[in-house]
């Protein structure tokens, strides 16, 4: 069972490519991309320019480096190009971002879940918490990666059927779209979070970070052949992955219509599930099927596969690679995911998981600033005080995030804060340099 956690070089990239398409769209994903078109229109696929470029990048950058230096998690590199206290503190970061991130992900699947058809049932939380926590350990701790990747294809299927399907019987109610719900460009205004630029760099630093430099997303391109079939994979997926966003915002366009046509308050996160469960819709029990059905494919994997990817670097990058305690970590791993996901339910705020996600952002950056000072520049550091930086890059953006509006003339922050924190954890590297001396990558 050694290897199951970590990928082993052998699945088939066309699998792979279809599993990515999956594991890059959560439950989120699944409301609230087509909830957005009613402030956005289709703007985010602004975004999705963004993200083929940042694939690129891990096609012909990342992935060719992963595979040369064999490494099992991508975490090694730090360790390799940098040392220890580079290492864990990679891996630290990494460990945060994704057991906060996937627990929000999680946590809003089951409070759905619970709204729509537990809760109605008699079933508390925290019984359908430990269900759902109980399943993702049960079906990751044997099958591993493999398994991972298996339920990820049957994810994407299963979402794109009950997408399309949605989209159909709704269309035939509506009729044609309306395309004033339907902006893809935002040129005029460098203030708007929306502003194109912003979009398409966010969109590419944003996946060079969050897939290219996370063991959750990596292990599964890391499980193909060879470099050429995880190239391959990465670049069929990427194109896959913006037709499905395309899909979610017809959809979102088509529930607005419809919203508006029979008197929906409904918009964002709650419009799609508000649609679904109105009873308005013809075979609205097939489409409030279909919607469960969605949702449950789009959020249950992402958690194993998460679970999966955090034993992994648990295990490699701070325990040292101890194998024998993969499983109780393993265990420990879903027991945290279980009780961050019931903090979230007490709390009851959904400020706290703004927050959590906002702190997902900043934490991606020191990574991103680490692996680009490693690939861009020869020269060692002092190692150990690499997790200072690594910590005060985030604490310099927080504060300029914050005082923005005030200090920059009304300029609004997006997702560019992600590049500013790897371009001050680079300043700061570039501070460490040891003189004289230079670095074997």
């Amino acid at each position: 069972m050694a290897k199951d956690f970590y990928a082993t070089r052998s699945t088939a990239w066309w699998k792979v490519a279809i599993a990515m398409i999956g594991s890059c769209l959560s439950g989120v994903t699944f409301v609230s991309v087509p909830g957005m078109v009613g402030t956005v229109g289709f703007g985010y696929l602004q975004m999705c320019l963004g993200f083929f470029l940042g694939y690129l990048v891990i096609a012909f950058v990342l992935t060719p480096l992963y595979f040369r230096l064999n490494v099992v998690s991508v975490y090694e590199y730090l360790a390799k190009r940098f040392g220890v206290a580079s290492h864990k503190t990679g891996a630290w970061f990494f460990f945060l971002s994704k057991m906060l991130g996937a627990s929000v992900r999680l946590f809003l699947m089951i409070a759905t879940l619970q709204l729509l058809v537990a809760g109605p049932a008699g079933i508390p939380f925290w019984a359908t918490t430990l269900v759902v926590m109980t399943l993702e350990w049960l079906y990751t701790v044997r099958g591993g990666v493999k398994a991972v990747i298996g339920l990820d294809m049957v994810k994407t299927l299963a979402m794109v059927v009950a997408v399309v399907l949605c989209l159909v019987l709704i269309a035939r109610e509506v009729g044609s779209p309306d395309t004033s719900l339907m902006r893809v460009f935002y040129f005029d205004d460098v203030n708007h979070p929306q502003f194109f630029w912003k979009q398409l760099l966010g969109g590419l630093f944003t996946v060079v970070a969050a897939t290219g430099l996370d063991q959750d997303m990596m292990q599964r391109t890391l499980a193909c052949k060879n470099v050429r079939d995880s190239q391959k994979n990465l670049i069929v997926s990427v194109l896959l992955q913006i037709v499905t966003i395309a899909l979610f915002l017809f959809l979102g366009v088509y529930l607005y219509q419809f919203a508006a046509l029979h008197g929906l308050e409904a918009k964002g996160d709650a419009l799609f599930p508000a649609v679904t469960w109105s009873g308005l819709l013809p075979a609205s029990g097939l489409v409030a099927t279909l919607f469960i059905v969605g949702l449950v494919m789009a959020g249950f994997p992402a958690g194993g596969s998460a679970l999966t990817a955090l034993t992994t670097s648990f295990t490699i990058d701070l325990l040292g690679g101890k194998e024998e305690k993969r499983t109780r970590v393993h265990t420990g791993m879903a027991v945290l995911m279980a009780v961050c996901i019931l903090v979230f339910n007490a709390l009851n705020n959904t400020s706290v998981i703004d927050a959590v996600y906002r702190l997902a952002s900043y934490t991606y950056g020191p990574i991103l600033g680490l692996f680009s000072f490693g690939l861009c520049c020869k020269r060692q550091v002092r190692d150990r005080w690499v997790p200072v930086v690594a910590v005060a890059a985030p604490l310099l953006c927080l504060v300029l995030d914050l005082n923005s509006v005030r200090w920059f003339g009304g300029y609004h922050f997006s997702y560019e804060l992600l590049a500013m924190n790897a371009a001050f954890t680079i300043i700061g590297l570039c501070c460490l340099i040891l003189r004289k001396e230079s670095a074997n990558d």
